[in-house]
């Protein structure tokens, strides 16, 4: 989250990135986009939502094994923005490397949340909204997993390899909590580099979020559960977790908080 200076200290792009416009008629695409609100009046409140920012992640292996090259992956991404945000100024911009030097090439595509265009329906849209001019994008569960399905789908047109992304993830990881990660893991490991100076064994080499050990908890009484009543009555006993379920829906109090994390907030398990 640093970002990278000249010896000028001015701010300078990511090297071998591509940048690309659409919709904004040869303009800046701020400018472009300030020009479209003010002609529909529309996103002059400070709450409103003025853009939509979409990654397309690609699998670290595909630069190797299939051949993903930066300006391949802008190509398809600038195919996927025209195809489904169409009427929507947009920035499409692909680079070959992330924050965590996985090394997947990855794909940003930010809209301007006003479409100034009349756009035919999608299978997604339930709304005459969804397709006129001078109304706003919608981003609803039904839009996101047609999104997903089709980013899907042109992987394996493409010969790329691919996740299924309709069914969630095991461990879901919110942004917060990955940066949650990665900051502890920074402190922990000073801290553990100074012991090792003072010829002392850390305890603990892997941070650990509360959310990962949330995680771990629920997996182990689980395994020694039976029914719901078992699995409640263990989270209490040896952890001091309260478990509710609401419509289906399950909810984790720990004891050092207030307010219930969301088993959907954990992942699919």
């Amino acid at each position: 989250m640093k970002p990278t200076l000249d010896e000028a200290g001015r701010l300078i792009p990511r090297q071998d990135y591509r940048l690309d416009t659409l919709n904004c008629g040869g303009e800046d695409f701020a400018l472009s986009c300030i020009r479209a609100n003010l002609r529909y009046g529309k996103n002059s409140k400070r709450e409103d939502i003025k853009s939509h920012h979409y990654i397309i992640s690609f699998d670290p292996r595909d630069a190797t094994d299939n051949g993903l090259t930066v300006d391949r992956a802008q190509a398809l991404g600038l195919a996927y923005c025209k195809e489904h945000f169409p009427g929507h100024q947009a920035l499409v911009c692909t680079h070959p490397d992330g924050h965590n030097h996985s090394g997947n090439i990855h794909v940003h595509i930010v809209i301007n949340s006003l479409r100034i265009a009349e756009v035919e329906h999608k299978p997604y849209m339930d709304r005459a909204s969804d397709t006129r001019a001078g109304d706003k994008h919608r981003c609803t569960a039904a839009a996101m997993r047609y999104f997903r399905s089709e980013v899907m789908e042109m992987c394996h047109r493409e010969g790329l390899y691919q996740i299924d992304l309709l069914n969630g993830s095991r461990n879901k990881v919110t942004e917060r909590e990955y940066w949650a990660k990665r900051k502890g893991q920074v402190k922990l490991d000073k801290e553990n580099a100074a012991l090792l100076a003072e010829g002392i064994a850390p305890r603990q080499t892997k941070f650990e979020t509360d959310k990962d050990r949330l995680r771990q908890s629920i997996r182990a009484a689980l395994s020694k559960s039976k029914s719901f009543e078992d699995f409640s009555a263990a989270l209490m006993q040896d952890y001091g977790i309260s478990v509710k379920e609401s419509r289906g829906r399950l909810s984790y109090l720990t004891p050092d908080r207030t307010k219930p994390i969301t088993a959907r907030k954990l992942g699919t398990d």
